[in-house]
């Protein structure tokens, strides 16, 4: 339902795009056809949307942000992939969300509660997960999965097809070519490991006996240079079955890119 108490009259809305009750866009900016904004959402002034793009409910979006925009691609061809947001996220200033492509599933996904801070980026085909942290000009080119609660840090980024496991923390300027292994903190050029996100996963409410294991496990891992086989076998014999230890290993055993050490 569009309400004029709401949408600023300078605001050009396409009269396909479907706006909630509740949603409030500000002046100046264009929100194109095949747009779907979910319930009390808040559109900054000069923003633009372009579809096919679906919001859920209380997202904000601040001035001058891009989201839904083609793929920085020089294969697409104008092919209708989409872009698909969740609830509660906050999009800042100059941020750019781009739509998928051909090349997967045709879609883009930002999940629920993230915080994407001034002029980061998502690009074509990326997955992120719940409540994940980009901060100032962190990057994500095409294909990346961020998965739930990770912190990428400001001029960050991540190689496509690269992945960061859930509860990992990326320092400020880190590039990463590689798979971020969950529960981890990262840093540098090229990015290595830094020991458990022990303060994150404190804060997240994991058990001294959940970091105890994963601070075994990391040191089984990723020091004294064995092979990771080696590595998963130590922590067997050792009784390192937690159910993060276990998602921890299958991460390292499903990656296509290899991950970082």
């Amino acid at each position: 339902m569009k309400s004029a108490l709401l949408i600023h009259p300078s605001a050009l809305i396409d009269p396909a795009a479907r706006l909630a009750e509740g949603v409030k866009v500000g002046a100046f900016t264009v929100i194109g056809p095949d747009v779907d904004i979910g319930p009390d959402c808040e559109i900054g002034a000069h923003a633009v949307i372009e579809g096919p793009t679906r919001m859920g409910r209380g997202n904000r979006i601040f001035p001058f942000a891009s989201v839904g925009t083609a793929p920085q691609d020089l294969k697409y061809a104008g092919e209708p992939t989409r872009l698909e947001i969740g609830e509660g996220n906050t999009i800042r200033e100059f941020v750019t969300i781009n739509r998928g492509t051909t090349k997967q599933e045709g879609v883009t996904r930002l999940g629920s509660h993230c915080l994407l801070m001034a002029y980061a980026h998502v690009a074509h085909d990326c997955s992120i997960g719940d409540h994940v942290v980009m901060a100032n000009a962190a990057t994500l080119a095409g294909h990346v999965t961020v998965e739930d609660y990770a912190i990428l840090g400001g001029l960050s980024a991540v190689h496509q097809f690269a992945r960061v496991g859930a509860h990992a923390i990326l320092g400020g300027g880190t590039m990463a070519p590689q798979d971020i292994p969950p529960f981890v903190m990262a840093a540098g050029n090229h990015a290595t490991l830094h020991g458990i996100n022990v303060r994150g996963l404190e804060r997240r409410g994991f058990s001294n006996e959940d970091i105890l294991q994963l601070k075994r496990a990391y040191k089984l891992l990723f020091r004294g240079g064995r092979k990771f086989e080696t590595g998963f076998e130590l922590i067997r014999e050792q009784g390192l079955d937690s159910p993060h230890v276990r998602y921890l290993m299958d991460f390292i055993r499903d990656s296509q890119r290899g991950v970082t050490r």
